[in-house]
């Protein structure tokens, strides 16, 4: 029983991950992003990691030799708590817009099947009010703009195919505007991180200016750092968010033709309305 148990929460799982993607490069590419913006949350709140030795390593003096910093540690001295509060806004945001997106960028969620058989069989059976009221009440892109052919029928098919094509661009500008975040991020990450570039590098000749003598290369090390640490953390979220916004923006694209086809498809039998 509970290999069975185990077994069936598997499959749950993966068809759960299969049905949030339609193809396998969004789930690679949502899965790259996912774990990009995870490194960068890790690599923020991580506390010192020390590496456990058996002996102690002795200098020639009998002195214990300096133990040195974890890298996680080292990343998250030289961001510093401002750059680490943006960075982890940041990232769990992109987090949060690509679940989403992926999650409504579904033919499924678009378009249901059960809608386009059901409206359709509702039409073949001349009730044409029970098939307005059937898309009017369902929340899909194609609903929308079925209900919204159907709403302007009376006026003649040329309305209902102009009424169609206004809420395919209003759905399409909704959705649009929905991945732009995704975008935003993109082009928001990079430039933190030249702004904590600038700002290490700010630090660092603010050093050398104030000292008579050349400072240790450890003090200068602090600013330089900061100024590496962010430009690299600020790569890590925008290579991923610019990809995925890409392909949202291809998906989206693609739904706009499907839905445009079906809903002509569907409401074809009208062509005729109103001729001799």
């Amino acid at each position: 029983m509970l290999v069975g148990s185990c077994d069936g929460g598997r499959e749950g799982i993966r068809s759960w991950w299969a049905g949030v993607l339609p193809t396998r490069i969004g789930r690679i590419l949502l899965a790259a992003c996912l774990m990009a913006s995870w490194g960068v949350a890790v690599t923020c709140v991580a506390p010192s990691v020390a590496f456990a030795q058996d002996e102690a390593a002795v200098d020639e003096d009998g002195d214990a030799e300096p133990e040195g910093k974890s890298y996680l540690t080292f990343l998250l001295e030289a961001l510093g708590v401002k750059y680490v509060i943006i960075f982890l806004l940041l990232s769990f945001g992109l987090v949060a817009l690509l679940v989403m997106c992926f999650m409504q960028f579904r033919k499924v969620v678009m378009m249901p099947p059960a809608l386009g058989q059901q409206f359709e069989q509702h039409l073949e059976n001349k009730e044409f009010q029970q098939a307005y009221e059937l898309a009017k009440n369902d929340d899909s892109y194609l609903g929308k703009v079925l209900s919204a052919g159907m709403s302007k029928l009376q006026s003649g098919y040329p309305a209902a195919v102009e009424a169609m094509q206004a809420a395919e661009n209003e759905q399409a500008m909704n959705l649009e505007h929905k991945i732009s975040y995704v975008s935003l991020v993109g082009a928001l990450a990079p430039m933190f991180g030249l702004l904590g570039t600038v700002d290490g590098m700010v630090a660092a000749f603010m050093l050398i200016a104030q000292q008579d003598t050349a400072p240790k290369p450890s003090q200068l090390a602090v600013g330089i750092s900061q100024a590496l640490v962010t430009t690299l953390i600020g790569l890590w979220l925008a290579i991923p968010a610019i990809a995925c916004y890409g392909l949202l923006k291809n998906w989206l694209q693609r739904f706009n033709m499907e839905v445009d086809d079906e809903s002509m498809k569907l409401m074809a039998r009208f062509q005729n309305m109103g001729k001799k």
